[in-house]
């Protein structure tokens, strides 16, 4: 038992492990995987509209060995799924993967012989984030998930198998502006 009346007070105590796993669930460092409509949510989610800095996840390596977060956003076809495979074994323990887009999770609308039908044949997934394409707030919401696992799991011991989970968007969409109309001399055009 510590006695609190004689530490200073500029003295914080806590948890060797709360430490690690806070500084780890506050610097993913995201590997982007990015194709199509969901590579430009992607882009929208680091923009300074949703800021994506606010969760520590902001710095995108494109170096697999210094990230430790993976996120395959849109559709990948049968010639990038090796690439895909490679980076992801390159990537250092732990990592994570996030399926974002229905064409990542479930090959979306292409129904094709040339597009995977869900990268979680070839890799485990821990979050799948559902819409064609989904929205920026899905993706934070989908991080978010993944820093509470670290919070209560902290770093995997051996073997990690996948989380995965599946976000449900929890926005309202607000309403769109009315449409704005031109009259001339009285009539509508």
């Amino acid at each position: 038992m510590i006695d609190t009346q004689t530490l200073p007070d500029n003295v914080l105590t806590t948890q060797l492990k709360k430490l690690v796993n806070w500084s780890r669930r506050s610097s993913l460092w995201p590997m982007p995987f990015a194709t199509a409509c969901c590579g430009i949510e992607l882009m929208a989610t680091a923009a300074s509209r949703y800021d994506i800095a606010r969760f520590g996840a902001e710095a995108m390596r494109f170096s697999p060995r210094q990230s430790d977060l993976m996120i395959v956003a849109g559709r990948v076809t049968i010639k990038m799924m090796p690439v895909l495979q490679h980076i992801y074994q390159q990537m250092t323990e732990p990592k994570w993967v996030i399926s974002m887009g229905a064409c990542a999770s479930t090959g979306g609308v292409f129904d094709a012989y040339a597009t995977i039908q869900g990268i979680d044949q070839f890799m485990p997934v821990d979050v799948y984030i559902p819409g064609c394409p989904p929205r920026p707030e899905q993706l934070i919401e989908g991080i978010m998930a993944i820093q509470r696992i670290v919070d209560v799991h902290g770093l995997p011991a051996g073997k990690r198998r996948p989380l995965q989970i599946a976000i449900e968007p929890s926005y309202h969409p607000a309403p769109q502006p009315q449409p704005v109309g031109v009259t001339v001399g009285g009539k509508a055009i």
